[in-house]
């Protein structure tokens, strides 16, 4: 019989995402699924018509590696309206096979050997394997509950002289929690004389609520000079499925990061690229209502289940929630979540999974409220009977 040869696992540590196992198990138990962030409705038709357009046109080619020119064309448009940024289209704009895409591209064309990359604990499951691949070691600083603020003190303790690049991600998930001015403030003066990397994840940058800002570090020229900072189309037109992001970088940056880039995808599908560049000149307001869009979704759910025994604070951003549920249970969360799937029906992702080292007793779990109402309404009327 023919035998295998070894292999050696590089993440021996990583299995199948909490993320696929959830869904995975919602779907056996029939469960609503509320674990893993996609909507349950489509993006706009108007952009959907124009992808089935530019396949009848014949775009079903190679794109640019860097991406399609009318699609950074109307990015750089974009980072103008939004942030009042002015970036070469050509030089500083990439798009990508998704945001995961772009943050791994980021770390690896930076991150070597020996290097150190602060994280901020519970922090999303890309980012500590793409340092570990890449021979870096992940600095893991926990965000406690339940307002989950960066300690900018702390901060500055864990840095050393192998320190090569802080993630932030804002809005963040999964606590929702977004950056204020005092914690630009601190990252300014953190940084200054530095040659320190930010990577900036804002997948979630028209989800903030409450008439707050997204204070994207494209609107601060001294952090955007040293900072990749990637978004998601997926996240902000209700297509996650279609992995278009892209990364916005200093053309020396930008540089570093398409030679990694070329060689993880190459490029991205041409008739999607085409389609979401007419989709922003056509409606340039629409990611400006998206906060609102949201805001509603996020207040319909929490106003649902207030009755109920979940305690929480409404999520400053994204769209998910977290919800304490020590009142009902003093399970630790990863059984709580399977007693949520066998006697409610309802699918969430237990907090500690995003944390190395999860701080004692915490009984929060993590809901995506990007659903229909009917959705909502069906999943809270089996919460409130916990």
């Amino acid at each position: 019989m023919p035998v295998t040869p070894p292999l050696n696992s590089k993440l021996p540590q990583v299995g199948t995402t909490i993320f696929s196992t959830m869904s995975q198990l919602a779907a056996e138990h029939q469960a609503i699924n509320l674990s893993q962030g996609f909507p349950d409705y489509d993006g706009p038709a108007s952009l959907l018509e124009r992808v089935d357009y530019h396949i009848r046109q014949g775009a079903n080619q190679y794109a640019p590696m860097t991406g399609v020119p009318q699609l950074r064309k109307a990015l750089q448009a974009k980072l103008l309206r939004c942030y009042d940024r002015k970036v070469d289209a050509d030089t500083e704009i990439t798009v990508t096979s998704g945001a995961t895409e772009a943050l791994f591209a980021a770390i690896a064309c930076s991150v070597r050997p020996g290097d150190e990359v602060i994280i901020f604990d519970p922090a999303y499951d890309s980012y500590e394997p793409a340092i570990n691949l890449n021979g870096g070691t992940a600095i893991r600083l926990p965000l406690l509950p339940p307002d989950f603020r960066i300690n900018w003190d702390q901060v500055a303790t864990a840095l050393t002289p192998k320190t090569r690049m802080l993630i932030l991600n804002s809005p963040h998930n999964p606590s929702g929690q977004i950056l204020y001015p005092e914690d630009i403030q601190a990252l300014q003066q953190l940084v200054a004389n530095t040659q320190l990397l930010i990577l900036a994840d804002e997948v979630y940058e028209h989800m903030v609520f409450d008439q707050q800002r997204h204070l994207s570090l494209n609107l601060y020229p001294d952090l955007a000079a040293r900072s990749f900072i990637v978004s998601s189309f997926g996240k902000t037109y209700h297509i996650t499925g279609w992995k278009v992001g892209y990364c916005v970088a200093p053309a020396t940056l930008t540089a570093e990061l398409r030679k990694v880039h070329q060689y993880l995808t190459f490029s991205t599908a041409t008739p999607l690229q085409r389609a979401l560049a007419d989709h922003l000149h056509a409606h340039p307001e629409e990611d400006q209502r998206l906060n609102l869009f949201y805001q509603q979704k996020r207040d319909f759910f929490n106003h649902l289940l207030a009755p109920g025994r979940f305690a929480f604070t409404p999520s400053a951003g994204t769209y998910f929630q977290l919800m304490d549920y020590s009142a009902i249970s003093q399970e630790e969360d990863t059984q709580f979540i399977q007693s949520l799937i066998t006697q409610a029906q309802v699918a969430a992702i237990p907090l500690s999974v995003f944390y190395q080292h999860p701080p004692e007793q915490l009984t929060w779990v993590r809901f995506c409220f990007a659903k229909h109402e009917k959705t909502l309404e069906a999943a809270a009327s089996k919460l409130l009977q916990l």
